[in-house]
């Protein structure tokens, strides 16, 4: 029950439709819990406050402007990141939350199973 992280592009509305949708263009997998294992160690420690709203059971989805705030806190998660598959993990979300950064119209959503 893994968390992934998904990149999420939005696609133009035409004239008939009011609302944008979003199709999801990269996918970090987190099929051995690897996040999960990582975010309980930082949980409510207060430096990761919204890594800490990352829902196993949800969806967290954060937006252009949120990603600044996420990589510093992917910065904490690095620091407790022990095995070379948690330094992996790290450094793939730390790419995929970049690549979110150089599109704004994009966002991440962190989906729980």
């Amino acid at each position: 029950m893994g968390v992934d992280a998904v990149l999420y592009r939005q696609v133009r509305a035409g004239p008939v439709r009011r609302r944008p949708s979003y199709v999801s263009t990269e996918v970090v997998a987190d099929p051995q819990d690897v996040l999960l294992d990582l975010l309980k160690r930082v949980r409510g420690g207060g430096r990761t406050p919204l890594l800490d709203r990352v829902d196993p059971l949800g969806e967290l989805v954060v937006d252009v402007e949120g990603v600044p705030q996420l990589l510093a806190e992917l910065r904490c998660l690095a620091e407790v990141a022990r095995a070379p598959a948690e330094v992996d993990q790290v450094r793939r979300l730390a790419l995929l939350a970049r690549r979110c950064l150089s599109s704004r119209d994009a966002e991440i959503r962190f989906e729980g199973d």
